[in-house]
């Protein structure tokens, strides 16, 4: 058991999968259609967009050393290392960046007044934009701003620039005049409130404006941030790669170069500082120790004279040696300590180390004076004196050379940065990729077409093949084709019924003009299922209904009667719609003396029965449209009508309206043997079936079965449909 319901479930998603290729191909055009209106939308966006450069820059990041490779400990004091997160983060900085936008003044847009309404809607060109920067420039007309200054209110607003002639200019916000002034000079507001305009060039045709705008200079380095691509190329390489897109190439070549260089530059500065601080420091420190070595001159020559003393011993000769070099030691630890304390922490390795250096010379030094007050009195003065002689000129020639020595490091200071590749556009636009856009959206295009169908297969309730009405167990007695010729008899009709005057035609049978249609033959098994159908029935009355309008009953009833009459039977076809009914256009004559003039008296029953062209077949039109239909169906007269018809000949065919939209029907259905149901392919649904045959039931009326009409040649149902074509 439990494998048959996996293989009844296996043949239940095989069948699902089929359904919903079989809907893909039915709606294939309807597919296709939106396919092509995204592939033409896509194109058009491709070839109208506005193409996009790109430019890139290779800069290199190497570890940093000192600027001068002699100078020894001096160098390596202002090198370290600098990650290349770091340098790509210093690259976009505010610091670079800021100098980029002041340089070109990339701060300042400015663009044409276009007039013109086909010119409006195309905009100027950016090719057409040779200034590049704070300007613009076509064949007929320059401008370039060399300078605009404007107070906090007026940051992003536009300003019109119009051209005097002459090499007059004015400037207004709105409608306020802020300025106006020459060509080269400095402009002012009358007011001085902040507003200064130098334009370098201005030509062109009197009338010519500019829209004029000053942007945040915070807005303008985002804008360029933004716009800035910097990557690693590899791992730890060093090796940056900048890149930056805009509709201009050589606006983009430029800018590009300008933030290069400038990042160049602030790391050259950036590397000299340390060495000009340092540089500065030492001048500061000079005048003093050359002060106190004049001082300390001083007072020996004056100890000499008043000691007549100018030989020392030489163990105090050995002490002075050492003293002076000790202190001279100690002097070189402080400075590299000031220098240490600029750069690191007390807690650093570096600093540490210098002080424990330190300390160790200072406990030598307190060593050495305990020697030195073993000297006798006259000895410790000379070696005290001399000591501060040569310990100051130690101190003072030490800081002259360290000082030349950093002059020398700052002038020789070239960076750890150097551009490898300067910016480059690419001779092709990086943007919009039309053969990409084109693809997706046509893609994009398929998926939508194919999520529409399915979606609207998901929410479709409408019938589309005969098992859904026989799973809710209402029989289906016969599956008409639609009919490709009876669909081109009614546009016929329809564009013969536009024209103004044109005399109404009369509508063709297709039994008549195309018996061997599919729709006929599929009427010809209806008959043959009505026959065993009717055996039991009361009566030889055939009523005909639907659920709604338009489903097909009079079609149904008028070729079947034709059918029925060709075999030789005797039919009458009576037209039950006494509102709507139209089944006299498939006859001569108009809708006058009919059933309704029956009912209501006017007329007998031989003035309006008809006799078609058709052997076998007469003819009961609706007669004129009365007040009260429904009552007048009621009257005893009708089922006297139809017991006298239902002797007279083998059959009669009632075509009725919609018994959901009025009770016409149902009130038919008491007189007649035998009540069959029509539904439209596509048009109707199960619940509209199932409530129209409750409907009946209600009023007392069994319904045989159903018709289902109309149903389209699709691959979702191609078994039901193309089982007609055998013959």
């Amino acid at each position: 058991m439990t494998q048959q319901n996996s293989a009844r479930s296996a043949a239940d998603d095989e069948i699902d999968l089929t359904r919903l290729w079989a809907l893909l191909v039915d709606h294939r055009w309807q597919i296709g259609l939106i396919a092509g209106i995204a592939c033409f939308m896509g194109a058009a966006y491709a070839f109208m967009a506005t193409p996009i450069y790109r430019a890139d820059a290779l800069l290199q990041v190497e570890a940093k050393q000192g600027g001068m490779p002699v100078f020894g400990e001096l160098s390596e004091l202002f090198s370290g290392e600098s990650s290349a997160q770091a340098e790509m983060e210093i690259l976009r900085s505010r610091m670079v960046i800021g100098d980029t936008v002041q340089e070109l003044k990339l701060d300042i847009d400015v663009e044409p007044v276009i007039s013109g309404l086909f010119a409006r809607l195309r905009g100027p060109s950016p090719q057409d934009n040779r200034m590049l920067f704070a300007g613009w420039a076509d064949a007929q007309r320059q401008l370039w701003i060399d300078q605009l200054m404007v107070p906090q209110w007026l940051l992003d607003e536009p300003l019109l620039l119009t051209y005097l002639g002459d090499n007059r200019f004015e400037l207004h916000h709105e409608d306020r005049l802020l300025a106006s002034g020459v060509v080269g000079e400095d402009v002012r507001d009358a007011d001085d409130s902040g507003i200064l305009i130098r334009l370098n060039q201005l030509n062109g045709e009197a009338g010519d404006q500019y829209r004029v705008t000053k942007r945040r200079p915070l807005a303008a380095i985002r804008s360029l941030q933004n716009n800035i691509e910097v990557a690693e190329r590899g791992r730890n390489t060093g090796i940056l790669t900048v890149g930056m897109s805009g509709p201009v190439p050589e606006r983009v070549q430029q800018t590009l170069d300008a933030v290069a260089r400038n990042y160049l530059l602030q790391n050259i500065r950036r590397r000299s500082a340390q060495a000009e601080q340092s540089l500065s420091f030492i001048e500061e420190q000079l005048p003093g120790i050359r002060e106190t070595l004049d001082e300390a001159e001083t007072e020996l020559n004056a100890f000499r004279l008043e000691s007549e003393s100018v030989d020392i011993s030489l163990e105090t000769q050995s002490l002075l040696g050492r003293v002076v070099q000790l202190e001279a030691k100690l002097n070189d630890l402080r400075f590299k300590e000031s220098e240490v304390s600029r750069l690191y922490t007390r807690e650093h390795p570096a600093y540490r180390t210098l002080v424990e250096q330190r300390q160790s010379l200072e406990e030598e030094k307190e060593r050495l004076n305990r020697e030195i007050q073993n000297l006798p009195e006259t000895q410790q003065q000379i070696l005290r004196l001399m000591r501060d002689v040569e310990l100051n000129q130690e101190i003072y020639v030490q800081l002259l050379n360290r000082a030349q020595e950093l002059r020398i490091l700052k002038a020789g200071t070239v960076g750890n940065v150097r551009i490898i590749d300067a910016a480059e556009v690419q001779p092709a636009p990086i943007r919009p990729k039309k053969g990409l856009i084109i693809a997706l959206s046509t893609l994009l295009g398929l998926m939508g077409g194919v999520g529409m169908v399915l979606v609207r297969a998901v929410f479709n309730r409408t019938i589309e093949s005969p098992e859904q009405l026989e799973q809710e167990g209402i029989a289906v007695y016969a599956t008409l084709p639609l009919s490709e010729d009876q669909q081109k008899n009614e546009r016929l009709l329809q564009r013969v019924s536009r024209r103004k005057g044109a005399p109404p035609r009369r509508h063709h049978l297709l039994a008549e003009t195309n018996p061997g249609d599919l729709t006929i033959e599929a009427l010809r098994s209806l008959r043959t299922s009505l026959h065993f159908a009717m055996m039991e029935a009361s009566n030889n009355v055939l009523m005909i209904s639907g659920p709604s309008p338009a489903v097909g009953k009079s079609f149904i009833s008028a070729n079947l009667a034709m059918v029925l009459a060709q075999i030789g039977q005797k039919v009458v076809l009576v037209d039950g719609d006494l509102r709507k009914g139209h089944m006299h256009k498939y006859f001569t004559g108009g809708a006058e003396r009919g059933l309704s003039n029956y009912l209501a008296g006017s007329n007998t029953e031989e003035e309006v029965v008809r006799h078609t062209d058709v052997d076998g077949l007469d003819f009961i039109s609706r007669g004129e449209i009365p007040p009260n239909p429904a009552e007048l169906l009621m009257h005893p007269r009708f089922r006297t009508l139809m017991d006298s018809l239902s002797s007279r000949y083998d059959l009669v065919v009632i075509d009725t309206p919609p018994v959901l939209a009025v009770t016409d029907a149902a009130i038919i259905g008491q007189v007649a043997g035998t009540s069959m149901v029509v539904a439209r392919y596509g048009h109707n649904s199960v619940k509209e079936v199932d409530l129209t045959l409750r409907r009946f039931e209600q009023n007392g009326v069994t319904v045989k079965g159903c018709i289902l009409n109309a149903v389209e040649r699709k691959a979702s149902n191609a078994y039901s449909y193309y089982a007609y074509e055998y013959k």
